[in-house]
């Protein structure tokens, strides 16, 4: 069952600084779906909700899933719930954990970054209400096992892994904490293999470790499960190693977070917390960790790895064991970037370097994973030198962002793939409008045959002049039609743009005459219009247009 935090104040007023009076607000709101037959966490738990993103559903017919009967394959039953998809399953999850509107949450993150709130600490936090550790960590079903923790890619996954996590490490030279959501494989009752990404743009964690390394002593780290989702969702955001997330993650709450010190290890972690796992990390020794689905699409193979051991383990009475669904995209994963990348790269193109004419900005997420293919829109008519400097500021804002960015006219919904593969094939001559930029960092993806040095590809894909209009009926004309398609009963439709014709610029106002003819039955009328315009010496195709103007 969940503990129902009374909220206070402040609280009502934004976002839920308490997991469960997050997941209660997700209740309220119709988004999340308890589930109480018995679910095996190894094999059932992860596939079940990853339907809804794999299935065809709607983005916003997505939700969080509470499972309050989790057993394994051995029949074990477990007294502490899993919930998956509560963070981000779609942007109005995401944006009720944000306490605003998805078009406020861009902006929002820009103010939290240049004006963060310290956190405060205080004592006797509800994370540290049960503690383990000592000779309970090396239980034979104690420890790490008393977690139900899942396995997100049964059949490929080496073992269960924490993934909805934000690890927390500090500098040891400044004493600056950084906070990232790294994926962590069981190993033993009191061992996990941690990985914190090593390509530029990766993990803070990496950098703390590297100092630690040189100085050779363990490296401290708390892994946080479950907490207030403005504290998670600074984890995946890559803000500058400097920055102490926590202040962050207190502007965008409008408050300072609550924060506590760990049992065993000098680190602070939210009071407030589910769940939290300390340790320390091996500074020398790495070991084995994978194979594990990964968020770009592949299995990640086998690694050497960081070595965490687990010094104790601490949560609140009547904990909820958090997950995250990754993997191939759409997933819970992509959805945290989506929603906080697009207005930041918005916010870069528009505020920081001028861009003229820019309209919007989109992350492609089925598949790629939003960070290597970027669409960006501009307006009718905006200087190609502008769109240049979009698309080279767009595949330059961060390491791991931007291999191919293509810019399309305002016409085109950059959400419909169809739609910019149509722009590319009609509105883009390949040897004027595609530039390859050598020498990028490969970023995020399989290590199978890859190189640490890629390449960005730039497809300037706009409109260049003016085009006829687009070949379907008119929106009045579509729109009856939908209309009696509904009165006849027909299966449910999912229109996606373009699903009208429109002007592009190109027309003439005889054509429009034409055409209204067509439709009311006069065509006799504009066919005896053009037999007396009849004219020789004309090669066929040739464009009314020109020859008149000749």
């Amino acid at each position: 069952m969940l503990d129902q935090p009374g909220k206070t104040k402040s609280q009502s007023a934004g976002p839920a600084l308490d997991f469960q009076a997050h997941l209660a607000a997700l209740e309220a709101a119709g988004l999340l779906v308890r589930v109480d037959r018995p679910i095996d966490k190894d094999t059932e738990l992860h596939p079940l909700v990853r339907w809804q993103f794999q299935g065809g559903m709607p983005e916003d017919q997505r939700r969080a899933f509470l499972f309050t009967n989790v057993i394994d394959g051995s029949g074990r039953r477990y007294d502490m719930p899993v919930v998956v998809g509560a963070l981000a399953a779609s942007p109005q999850i995401y944006s009720i954990g944000m306490g605003k509107p998805v078009e406020e949450i861009g902006a929002a993150w820009v103010n939290a970054i240049a004006h963060p709130i310290p956190p405060v600490k205080v004592s006797n936090p509800p994370c540290q209400d049960i503690v383990i550790k000592g000779a309970d960590l090396k239980k034979p079903d104690g420890g790490l096992k008393l977690l139900p923790v899942p396995i997100s890619t049964p059949g490929f996954d080496a073992a269960p892994y924490l993934t909805a996590t934000l690890c927390v490490t500090k500098d040891p030279e400044s004493g600056i904490q950084n906070m990232g959501t790294y994926r962590g494989q069981l190993k033993a009752t009191d061992r996990l293999g941690v990985r914190m990404a090593s390509r530029i743009g990766g993990a803070g964690g990496y950098q703390h470790w590297l100092k630690h390394r040189r100085m050779k002593t363990p490296m401290p780290c708390a892994i946080v499960v479950g907490c207030a989702p403005v504290v998670v969702f600074t984890g995946p955001q890559k803000l500058a190693i400097d920055q102490d997330e926590m202040g962050v993650a207190g502007a965008l709450a409008g408050q300072p977070i609550r924060t506590a010190k760990c049992v065993t290890v000098d680190l602070d972690v939210p009071a407030d917390a589910e769940i939290v796992i300390e340790g320390l990390i091996d500074p020398e020794l790495l070991e084995p960790e994978g194979p594990f689905g990964e968020s770009h699409g592949y299995v990640a193979l086998e690694d050497y790895n960081m070595s965490m051991q687990v010094t104790a383990i601490t949560h609140k009475r009547k904990p909820v064991f958090v997950s995250i669904i990754s993997q191939v995209t759409p997933s819970e994963s992509s959805v945290i970037k989506k929603v906080a990348y697009e207005p930041m790269f918005m916010a870069h193109l528009r505020d920081q370097i001028s861009i003229k004419g820019i309209r919007g900005v989109s992350l492609h997420e089925p598949l790629s994973n939003v960070r290597p293919v970027i669409f960006l829109k501009f307006a009718q008519g905006a200087p190609r030198t502008e769109v240049w400097r979009g698309l080279h500021g767009a595949s330059t804002f961060r390491a791991d962002c931007g291999k191919i960015v293509v810019a399309v006219s305002e016409d085109i919904d950059p959400t419909n793939t169809n739609a910019v593969f149509w722009s590319i094939a009609y509105r883009a001559n390949p040897v004027d409008d595609v530039h390859i930029v050598p020498h990028r960092s490969s970023g995020h993806g399989p290590k199978s045959g890859r190189k640490s040095n890629d390449s960005s590809m730039l497809i300037d894909a706009t409109l260049k002049q003016v085009f006829p209009p687009l070949a379907l009926p008119g929106k009045q004309f579509m729109e009856r039609a939908r209309a009696i398609w509904d009165e006849l009963g027909l299966p449910a439709l999912a229109p996606q743009p373009p699903w009208h014709g429109y002007m592009l610029g190109e027309w003439a106002d005889e054509w429009d005459t034409y055409a209204a003819r067509a439709v009311g039955g006069q065509w006799e009328t504009s066919g005896k219009e053009t037999f007396a315009r009849r004219r020789g010496g004309l090669t066929p195709e040739t464009p009314v247009k020109s020859a008149d103007k000749d």
